[in-house]
C-alpha cells in the first residue's frame, strides 16, 4: 500500500497519468483544487497557491489500503515527503511539454503567453529542485509507458526497494 506523489511541471502529464491510474483501480487524487490547497501572502506581499497541509497529512495518515497516487506540484510539498513512500518526477523535454499545454482542453492554465514564460521560467527554476527531492524521475515523452513504471515503483516499496 504504497503512497507515491508525482510531481512535475505543467504538461509532464500528472493528470494524465493519475486517470489511467485510477482506471486501473488505484486510488488517485489531484491536488489541484480548492480542496487540497489555499492561498497564501507571501512576505513580499504576492500570493501564492499552496497545499494545505492539514487536508494532505490527513489524506496521507489516513490511506490504509492499496497504493495511493497522489499528483501535484507546490512550493510547500517537500513538508510532506516523509508522509510518501515514493517522490516520482514527471519530466518531458520542453517543447513537449509545451505542445500538450496547447492541445490540451481539460486545464487552460499556459494558453497565455504570460502562462507559458512562468512555465518555462518554472522548468529552468523549479525542475531542478523537484528533481532533488524525487526518489525517481520518469520522462513522460511516451506517455503509455509512464503508468506501467509508477505501478512497479509502488509494488517496490513493499519489498523495501
Amino acid at each position: 500500500m504504497a503512497k507515491v506523489l508525482l510531481t512535475g511541471m505543467s504538461g509532464t502529464g500528472k493528470s494524465t497519468a493519475l486517470a489511467e491510474l485510477g482506471a486501473r483501480g488505484h486510488r488517485v487524487v489531484d491536488t489541484d483544487s480548492d480542496e487540497w490547497n489555499e492561498w497564501v501572502a507571501l512576505p513580499d506581499g504576492s500570493r501564492d497557491w499552496v497545499w494545505r497541509l492539514d487536508a494532505i497529512t490527513e489524506l496521507l495518515t489516513g490511506h490504509r489500503e492499496g497504493h495511493l497516487f497522489v499528483a501535484g506540484c507546490r512550493s510547500n510539498q517537500g513538508r510532506c515527503y516523509p508522509l510518501f513512500d515514493r517522490i516520482v518526477l514527471l519530466s518531458a523535454p520542453i517543447d513537449v511539454m509545451l505542445a500538450r499545454i496547447v492541445a490540451r482542453t481539460t486545464n487552460q492554465f499556459g494558453k497565455s503567453p504570460a502562462e507559458r514564460a512562468k512555465i518555462l521560467a518554472d522548468h529552468a527554476e523549479v525542475e531542478p529542485l523537484l528533481r532533488a527531492g524525487a526518489d525517481l524521475e520518469i520522462d513522460t515523452t511516451a506517455p503509455l509507458v509512464v503508468v506501467d513504471q509508477l505501478e512497479r515503483a509502488a509494488d517496490l516499496v513493499h519489498t523495501g526497494q
